[in-house]
């Protein structure tokens, strides 16, 4: 399952949250169930950022939005937000 989370950061929050997500990517991928993590960067507006992470599946990605990894990493990361994340879980179908 591939789980995609959009974000806009304040401009001069930016590399805040490239900080956190540095720390961060070795622990999310470290999680059980979880395949891989990367960081996209929109081309025209670079304050949008979108993480791409694959998962063995639902559930997997629940436990670790349940985990205290995730909540401390969020509440670390919402604050720098310039609008409202948007999330999908999506899978390969063809």
């Amino acid at each position: 399952m591939l789980r995609i989370v959009k974000m806009t950061f304040k401009k001069e929050l930016l590399e805040e949250f490239l900080h956190i997500f540095e720390i961060s990517k070795p622990k999310i991928e470290a999680f059980p169930g979880c395949l891989k993590v990367d960081l996209v960067q929109d081309i025209k507006e670079p304050c949008t950022l979108m993480t791409h992470s694959i998962w063995e599946g639902p559930e997997a990605l629940e436990a670790y939005r349940n985990s205290e990894l995730f909540k401390a990493t969020w509440a670390k990361t919402k604050v720098l937000f310039d609008g409202k994340p948007e999330a999908w879980s999506v899978e390969k179908i063809r």
